[in-house]
Order: C-alpha cells, then sequence, then structure tokens
C-alpha cells in the first residue's frame, strides 16, 4: 500500500507522541492511565484521519485497548451500548423507516414546493420542507437519501432550467446538514456531545431542551444558507424567472403517490409521527424519557395491526455500524475525562481568555475540523472532551461550549468527500449537479457566515435560553 506523504506526517506525530508517553520521565504529574489513554486517543485520530480503515473498526479497537489495559472497565465499555441515546436511535430509525414506506415525506414535500411562484420562493419552501424531516428521519444521511426521490422528481420539471436544477442539487445537501441541529437525533454526534456532557459534568440535555437551544439555529442558519446557495450557484436573469410547479407534474416523476387522498397507512403514520414529537417536545410535563416514547412509537410502527413495517425490515434500516461507533467513542469520552488525560491536554492552552474569544476560537476551530476529520461523529468525539475540560478551566459554560462546538461542526461543505449528502448528491447520473468549484464558491461565503450565526447564538441567545456562558 503506497503511503501519502499527509499520511506519514500524520503517522509520524502519532507515534512520536506515543514515544514520549513511554518514557516515565516526561510529562510528570501525567499518571499511567492517562498516558495509555493519550497513545491510544492519538493513534486512532492518526487512523481516522490518513487510513482508509473503517471509522468503526478504529473505534472499536481503541475501545477495547483501554479496556484491556484497565484504564475503563467492561462494564464501561459495552455499557454504552445500553445508553439512552443509544436506544433513542435505534428507535428513531425504526419510526423512519415507516415514513419512508408510506412515502408521507415525499407527499408533504411536493405539497410545500407546488406552492412556489417564484425561485426565491421556491428555494425557501423547498428549505422548509427539509427541515421540517429532521423530525422524522435521524442522521444525516437518511434524510439525504429520502428527500432523493423529491429532488428528482423537482429536476426532471425544471429540466430546462439547468441552474436551478444545480442550485437544487446543492441546496439538499446543505439544508440537510445545517438543520441536523435542530433535534437530538438530527446527528448521531449530538449523542455523544450529550453523553461526554453527562459523563464529565453530569449535566444531561434532553430532546426538548436541545429543541429549544437547537431550533432557532437550525432555521436561521438553513435559510441564510439557502440564500447564499441561491447567490452563488445562479445568476439574476435565472432568479428573475417565474415558476409553475403543480403536483400532477410531480407525480409524473414520482414513483410514490403525491396527489388524491391519503391512504390508511399514510394516515396512521402521520398521527403516530405527530404524537411521538408531541411526546418528546412536552417531556417536562409528563416526564416519560424520550427513548420510551421512541420505543413505544417503534413498537406500534411496527406492529401487525397499527403499523406500516414489519419490524425485520425496519431494523435492517439502522445504521448498526453508527451505533457501534458511538458507544466505542462514548468510552473513550469517559477514558478522556476520568483519566485526566483530557484536563492536561488543554492544561497548557492559555485559557485566560474572555468567553467570546473563548468561543469564537472553539467555534473556528471546529468549523474547519471537516477538513482533517470527514466523520461528523468522529469530529465531535475528538474535539468535545477536548472543550468540556477547557472551558472549565476558562471558566466557560461547559454545555455552552460544547453545543457550540457541535453545532459548528456540521458545517462540513467544502468538498464533495466532506459529508455523505453532499457525496450523494455530487455525482446523479442524467441529472446536472454541482461541481468541486461551486462547493469552494459556497464554502468560503457559507463557513465565516455559519460560524459568526453559531458565535452570535451561543453569546446572546442561549443565554436567554438557560445556558449562560459562564
Amino acid at each position: 500500500m503506497t503511503v501519502n506523504p499527509r499520511q506519514a506526517v500524520t503517522l509520524c506525530a502519532a507515534l512520536s507522541l506515543c514515544a514520549l508517553l513511554v518514557v516515565p520521565g516526561n510529562f510528570p504529574g501525567l499518571s499511567g492511565d492517562a498516558r495509555l489513554t493519550l497513545a491510544v486517543f492519538a493513534l486512532a485520530t492518526c487512523a481516522w484521519i490518513s487510513t482508509p480503515i473503517d471509522d468503526t473498526y478504529i473505534a472499536l479497537g481503541a475501545g477495547l485497548a483501554l479496556t484491556a489495559t484497565g484504564v475503563i472497565s467492561s462494564d464501561t465499555l459495552f455499557g454504552t451500548l445500553g445508553d439512552a441515546t443509544v436506544w433513542l436511535l435505534i428507535c428513531a430509525f425504526v419510526l423512519a423507516a415507516a415514513v419512508a414506506r408510506t412515502g408521507l415525506a415525499g407527499r408533504a414535500a411536493a405539497f410545500l414546493v407546488s406552492g412556489a411562484r417564484g425561485v426565491r420562493q421556491l428555494t425557501h419552501l423547498t428549505t422548509a420542507a427539509l427541515v421540517v424531516t429532521a423530525f422524522a428521519v435521524p442522521a444525516t444521511s437518511g434524510r439525504a437519501a429520502l428527500a432523493l426521490p423529491v429532488f428528482l422528481a423537482l429536476a426532471k420539471v425544471l429540466a430546462e432550467r439547468r441552474r436551478l436544477v444545480v442550485m437544487l442539487a446543492l441546496l439538499f445537501p446543505t439544508v440537510i446538514l445545517l438543520s441536523a441541529v435542530a433535534t437530538l437525533i438530527g446527528a448521531g454526534a449530538h449523542l455523544i456531545t450529550v453523553s461526554v456532557l453527562w459523563e464529565a459534568t453530569g449535566e444531561r440535555i434532553g430532546f426538548t431542551q436541545w429543541l429549544l437551544l437547537g431550533l432557532p439555529l437550525a432555521l436561521a442558519s438553513s435559510h441564510l444558507a439557502a440564500e447564499a446557495v441561491l447567490l452563488t450557484t445562479t445568476r439574476r436573469a435565472d432568479r428573475k424567472g417565474p415558476v409553475h410547479i403543480t403536483l400532477d407534474q410531480l407525480q409524473e416523476h414520482s414513483e410514490q403517490p403525491v396527489t388524491g387522498p391519503w391512504e390508511p397507512a399514510e394516515t396512521r403514520c402521520a398521527l403516530l409521527l405527530a404524537t411521538v414529537v408531541a411526546l418528546w417536545c412536552s417531556e417536562p410535563l409528563h416526564q416519560v424519557p424520550p427513548a420510551v416514547v421512541a420505543l413505544i412509537g417503534a413498537v406500534v410502527a411496527a406492529s401487525p395491526a397499527l403499523g406500516t413495517v414489519g419490524l425485520k425490515d425496519a431494523l435492517k434500516t439502522v445504521p448498526w455500524a453508527l451505533l457501534l461507533f458511538m458507544a466505542a467513542t462514548m468510552a473513550m469520552g469517559v477514558a478522556l475525562a476520568d483519566s485526566g488525560a483530557a484536563k492536561w491536554l488543554v492544561g497548557g492552552l492559555p485559557l485566560d481568555l474572555p468567553p467570546w474569544l473563548f468561543l469564537t476560537a472553539v467555534v473556528t476551530v471546529s468549523t474547519a475540523a471537516h477538513l482533517v476529520l470527514q466523520s461528523r461523529s468522529a469530529r465531535s468525539s475528538v474535539l468535545v472532551p477536548l472543550v468540556v475540560a477547557a472551558a472549565a478551566g476558562a471558566g466557560v459554560n461547559p454545555v455552552a461550549a460544547a453545543l457550540a462546538s457541535t453545532a459548528a461542526a456540521g458545517f462540513c461543505h467544502t468538498l464533495p468527500a466532506s459529508a455523505k449528502p453532499v457525496t450523494l448528491y455530487a455525482d446523479i447520473p442524467g441529472t446536472p449537479t454541482y461541481t468541486p468549484r461551486d462547493l469552494l464558491r459556497l464554502s468560503a461565503v457559507l463557513a465565516p457566515l455559519t460560524a459568526a450565526l453559531v458565535l452570535l447564538f451561543a453569546v446572546t441567545l442561549w443565554p436567554l435560553l438557560g445556558v449562560p456562558v459562564r
């Protein structure tokens, strides 16, 4: 196997750190468990960055190494699989399979976009429809796949206006990625963040609190991004022309019904989804944990009498590799916190900064991290434990810092390989789509805008919603 210069440099850096950690006289005050944790952490990060090895395999190997060396117990490693957030995600995927089976999402999206009479209106109605899918489908890759038939139908209706098709091709993954912050189940990285905060600070962010903090940011960043996409991929003449898309036109290019009366299965699925989301949002009133609500919804969705999908078929859609990755990285986060490794790593940083400047540094690093670590979950696994430890030393609220880091890490649009939704929409046979140059042009505008927006929310709005900066 040929090793490129980037791989060689990353590997040398990781091995050099491991060699320094082995020498007892180096880094006085660093315990043996902390040394082992840092060595495993460095090798895992190196492998995530520079090798084609599956991220989950690397995470499991790191978790096993920490367990075998006694840094964490086997109960800690295996117990992460039973975490409530893992069950929440499993059940959410079962619900998503029920929604996908009925075609309900496509009908709702078609209804929204058919009301557009202008290009800008079409752009923002599409954005609104994509934001709503964050409540129905967990994980950005699942939402991207669910929305693809809707995009293809729009692309065929607008085939004579190539620039608009390219704009929509870029709009779909952009909004899907940025709107994920709306809900706790929007991305596996969110669940990792919640787990790290719970282990490090004893504070658990529930579905309702995340919704309160994340939904306004998701709406603002998604519609801001929609304008950025529109302005960077179309000309004034393209935006002036009228748009008239009917449900009948969309039906011609859609395999599932988008017109006519609802099927009984669609009605049942819509009622079930609305009930589950309502119960999630009203958790402070009834005190039923979101994972339990999701499990009830999943059981109903897969039931023979009321369900719309078989349990076996639904479970096939669950990304078990992602769940194992999350569990292993949660264990790595526990090791970083409990061994003192995270605290030592940030101990040499200049932390006597104003809170706004500290958060600016966190948001900047998190926004740029996708250029090094392509996996969103891996970015949170690496960054959040360090951010939480640094926040404690800087006198900043760890919850605010962790949320800002996770939200900023949602930007990953620079390259076609930066995120799965971007990859999916970058190459669609028979349909014009965006080029790497289009992505770079959008990123040059969108990266600073989204970073500034996250910082604005963290400093001004979130303190009003119960998450102070200090």
